[in-house]
This record gives structure tokens, sequence and C-alpha cells, in this order.
């Protein structure tokens, strides 16, 4: 699959160099140009930078992240940005190959799991395990959702402010204070998730689901059983992994089980149906549907969501 998508990104690279005359992307806005891959960076930046940066996301609203794959338009973008943020790890290989191979370049290069204390992905106890073994047994596979944390967040948003402030010095007064304020919201946010877990009757979670809070239950010291480790690309369990996920909700009385956005939620349905427990969705806030994008619907606004779901599910 590397080699296949190595080639695919040699085709798109291609494509845009015989392009490279007609380009179909201009900032003729006059701002910095911003370019983010999924929706925490690109909230991150309008909260510090509000309009005073041009400012695209290339996921599209209501589209799996782990099903992206680069138009030859979106990689015009990304060389075209002053500042071009994407997540890293294994699932953004394609990224490293664009930077490493293509001739012109963004100015600053932001990789998210870069701003933090990278944590491996593991693989819990009943949790299904990946069919496919990597090609290379002794590289370590790093857990990449690391904004899921909220004091993640504010290295990330910090490290994001900097880059804004260096590439556009006249407005870095604005970032500076926008950036503050935004981090103090953060960090409120992170004092609200801990009381809730402090003052939970349990510590334990279950998702009938992928589970990409690995930095989420670390920074809150919470117990977890899922399907499938977070960027798993199975979606259908062996009868052993519902069974257990079942014993599980049924022997530690758990009333909630979790499901992810996008995903349809029926391990969960299964789950629910044989313990009488309830089915709730936990937002990874990887992407967001069109109407929430539409709206400006906010990484803090599907936080707090997630604050009132998770104080059920430790009731």
């Amino acid at each position: 699959m590397k080699k296949l998508f190595a080639l695919i990104l040699s085709i798109a690279l291609c494509i845009v160099s015989l392009c490279a005359c007609g380009d179909t992307y201009n900032n003729n806005s006059g701002k910095l140009s911003v370019v983010a891959t999924i929706f925490p960076p690109y909230d991150f930046s309008r909260q510090i930078a509000g309009d005073k940066i041009d400012l695209t996301m290339l996921l599209k609203p209501g589209m799996e992240s782990h099903d992206y794959d680069p138009t030859p338009q979106d990689i015009i973008k990304i060389q075209n940005a002053d500042l071009f943020i994407y997540v890293g790890g294994e699932s953004d290989e394609w990224v490293e190959e664009l930077l490493g191979s293509a001739d012109k370049k963004p100015k600053k290069t932001i990789a998210l799991i870069d701003c933090v204390d990278a944590v491996e992905e593991e693989t819990v106890e009943g949790m299904e395990q990946e069919k496919e073994e990597p090609e290379d047994s002794d590289e370590k596979e790093y857990d990449e959702h690391v904004w899921t944390s909220p004091v993640n967040a504010i290295e990330i948003v910090k490290s994001i402010s900097e880059s804004l402030q260096s590439l556009d010095k006249d407005n870095a007064d604005t970032y500076k204070k926008n950036t503050a304020e935004y981090c103090k919201r953060l960090s409120s946010l992170d004092a609200e998730f801990e009381d809730i877990v402090q003052n939970g009757k349990r510590n334990t979670i279950v998702f009938g689901d992928r589970f990409p809070f690995r930095y989420f239950t670390d920074r809150y010291g919470l117990e977890y059983s899922a399907a499938f480790p977070g960027c798993s690309s199975q979606t259908e369990p062996s009868a052993a992994t519902v069974s257990y996920l079942i014993d599980k909700v049924n022997e530690e009385k758990i009333p909630v089980v979790f499901c992810i956005e996008f995903s349809g939620g029926k391990i969960a349905d299964t789950i629910c149906e044989s313990t009488g427990a309830k089915k709730l969705m936990f937002h990874s806030c990887h992407n967001v549907t069109k109407q929430d994008f539409d709206n400006g619907v906010t990484y803090l606004q599907l936080m707090n969501n997630n604050k009132k779901v998770l104080r059920e599910a430790l009731a």
C-alpha cells in the first residue's frame, strides 16, 4: 500500500509540475496563507488569527480523515502556503514524501505530533489485533491523536501562534492576545474534565469503536476498553472482541458505550442490545459534518459536548 501511494503521489506531483504555469491557486488577499490537513489545527488557527489569515482545511467536512488522499489542487495549496499544518505520524507519510520531493515548499510547516510528548499506540486487553504487521517490526508507531488532550491542544496552539507571529509581525500582538485568551479557555476545559473524572463513580470507559483517545485517558487517569486502536483500518471485530466488551460492560455495570463520529455505531449497538447500556457519541474532533462546519462549530464546543457524555458514562 505504501508503494502504491508513493506512485500515486509521484503522479500527482507530475500533474502539478505540468500545470505549474497555469497555477489554479492564487491568494490575492494579501493575508498569510495557512493550510491545515484536518479540523483541530484549522480551528486552532482561526481562534488565534480570525480573519487576518487566508485559511484552508484540506479534509472535506463529513469525510472520514483516514480516507483522505491529497489531490493535485491540494498539493498546489500546500506548496503555496505560508504555513502548512499536518498531524505527522504514519498516516501522514505522504506529507513527508511531498515535502521531501517537491521543488516548491511552504514557508513554514508544523507537525502536531512534534508539538507534544508523543506516546506509542497501544493494544489493550480485549482489543482487536491489527491484521497487517508493520513492514519494519522495530519501527515505533506513535498515536497521532494528540489534540484529544486539552493540555496538548494548548501546546499546539502556542506553536501555531509562534509561527504566525514570525510570519506576520504586523499582527503579532493580536495573535499573542488571542492565544492567551484561548489558552485560558482550554485550561478551563482541562480543569472541568479533571473535576468530572475525580467526581465520577467509576474510572473505566468503553468504546464499541476505534479508540483515538489515548492522550485524553492518559491525561485524566482513565481506564478504557475498545474494539480497535485509533488508526485501525478494520471495521468488523471478532466475536471474541465483542464478547469481551459485553462482559466488561455487564461485570462493571458500565452505563454508557461510546462510538465516535462517522462510524455508524454498529458495534456499540450490538453491545448495548446485549447489556442495556446506552449508546452515546464521544467526538474525536478529527472532522465535522458539513452542516457543523458551515455553522462554525469549534473544538471547544465539541469538547464541551464530550464533557456531558463523559459525566453520564462515569455516573
